[in-house]
């Protein structure tokens, strides 16, 4: 059994060097027995799960022969990919997990998330992530036109892209408090979302980041972890 955990891919169309390497990576775990952890930012947006694309149908076919593998496919969602939900999973069997989970492996506890709700000092964000993520403005948006969730997502992406030019580095980070909170009763978080990938200890505990997906490098740091609980943070080449 492998426990593979990634995060922010940010695929999309217009990055098909990321979907190579996604696709890549489902090969080289297919045969492994692996259990796939996606913590948010799967896609750099997802306006809903009637969207259908080429692209995309190339992915779901490749999650659809990761699975009949005997793989498994688990999702967070994120802040660029919220609305994805369980009607797109259930095409290749993968399960939507609860913004934090906790698994166990080898005796120790994990706790899994995206690691936006970390970044407490960073008011802004937080309020707008209240509103965006109303359960009844996403049924409410869900039935309108895709041109529509189309050019409201781009607006996001934009509007998103300028408010980080304006914000500190230590605000877009996550705050320490919220951190030890969140160890409080586990041995070791696993996040994604700043993209600052790297292994911390804390308290005789471990805080995991993930990397972010680099197109023009070709790398990003994803994290293993093999039965007996040994860690493996490896930095996947994307061709």
């Amino acid at each position: 059994m492998t426990y593979l955990f990634i995060s922010d891919l940010h695929l999309s169309p217009e990055h098909p060097r990321l979907i190579r390497g996604f696709l890549d990576l489902l090969c080289h775990y297919k045969e492994k027995h692996t259990q796939l952890y996606i913590l948010g930012d799967w896609f750099n947006a997802w306006i809903g799960d009637d969207y259908s694309a080429p692209w995309l149908d190339e992915i779901v076919t490749a999650l659809k022969q990761f699975d009949a593998s005997g793989n498994q496919i688990y999702f967070q969602v994120g802040n660029r990919d919220f609305a994805l939900g369980q009607v797109f999973l259930k095409q290749f069997n993968g399960v939507l997990l609860p913004d934090t989970y906790t698994i166990k492996i080898a005796g120790h506890q994990y706790r899994l998330e995206h690691g936006d709700a970390l970044c407490t000092d960073d008011l802004a964000y937080q309020r707008f992530k209240k509103i965006i993520r109303n359960p009844y403005l996403i049924a409410f948006l869900k039935k309108t036109p895709l041109s529509f969730r189309q050019k409201l997502a781009n607006g996001f992406r934009k509007k998103s892209r300028e408010n980080k030019q304006q914000k500190s580095y230590e605000i877009m980070d996550v705050n320490n408090q919220a951190v030890l909170k969140a160890l409080s009763d586990i041995d070791y978080l696993i996040h994604g979302h700043t993209h600052r990938p790297a292994i911390h200890p804390l308290e005789q505990k471990l805080r995991i980041v993930l990397g972010d997906w680099r197109e023009k490098t070709g790398e990003a740091m994803i994290l293993e972890v093999d039965e007996e609980g040994q860690q493996h943070f490896i930095k996947w080449q994307i061709d």
